[in-house]
């Protein structure tokens, strides 16, 4: 976003924001978290920037558990449960299990005992030559599009948790594909799983809360995966009979 069009939204004039960004002014505790809105700052970053310039953080982080959390719980356990029969998960902002439906653990089948130890990391999981990795079908597409999708979380965040899982990652085997999936053209990257029932084409989607104020609930993510095919829906209405 150009210095033009933040000043735009923000309702302040270029040479007022000019200032605030060279110290010459110094902001409102309204103003920074303003400008951090426009600018789509996750909500732990507009806390580090408020106490930075001298104010107290603004947003609460509390744990799952807590009992003002149990509204949160409560709707991420609806939804998931609403998705079956098709596999749902919930992850934090590393990418750890929180919570998942019915149709995932028939999913997990072969992979080793210690990775699916608490707590559970999706992406290791997923990449790990002792996890899913050899049952998924089409690898090199569903870790590049992994890899990606972390590389974007660290240049927004620069979690250090994350840039070693990053590293992690990327030292598994599995190759690299810059191309679209055969199946489904330009339009998504399918997740295609060997099972025993067959193998399943999974679509997936990320669903997030649309106005958090709390740190951890704007970091819980909801992956959700429909079937591609008919073939697949069948297998897993069969899975969850």
């Amino acid at each position: 976003m150009s210095q033009l069009d933040l000043a735009s939204e923000a309702g302040i004039s270029t040479r007022h924001l000019s200032f605030v960004e060279t110290g010459r002014a110094q902001p409102s505790r309204e103003m920074l978290l303003h400008l951090a809105e426009r600018l789509e700052v996750p909500l732990r970053d507009r806390n580090v920037l408020l106490v930075a310039a001298g104010f107290a953080p603004r947003f609460a982080e509390r744990p799952l558990d807590d009992d003002a959390m149990r509204p949160a719980r409560r709707a991420v356990e609806l939804i998931l449960a609403g998705h079956e029969p098709h596999p749902a998960i919930a992850v934090d902002r590393h990418w750890q299990l929180v919570s998942a439906n019915r149709a995932v653990p028939p999913l997990l089948a072969g992979a080793a005992r210690v990775l699916l130890q608490p707590p559970v990391n999706v992406l290791r999981l997923s990449l790990h030559p002792d996890g899913l990795a050899p049952r998924i079908l089409n690898l090199a597409e569903w870790r590049a599009h992994l890899l990606a999708r972390l590389r974007r979380q660290i240049e927004l965040t620069a979690d250090d948790t994350l840039i070693a899982l990053l590293a992690e990652l990327v030292s598994y085997p599995g190759g690299v594909s810059s191309s679209p999936p055969a199946d489904h053209g330009d339009i998504a990257v399918p997740l295609r799983l060997a099972t025993r029932s067959g193998v399943l084409s999974l679509l997936g989607t990320t669903t997030v809360f649309g106005t958090p104020v709390d740190v951890t609930l704007s970091e819980l993510a909801l992956e959700t995966f429909f079937p591609a095919d008919t073939a697949t829906a069948e297998m897993l209405r069969g899975l969850a009979a």
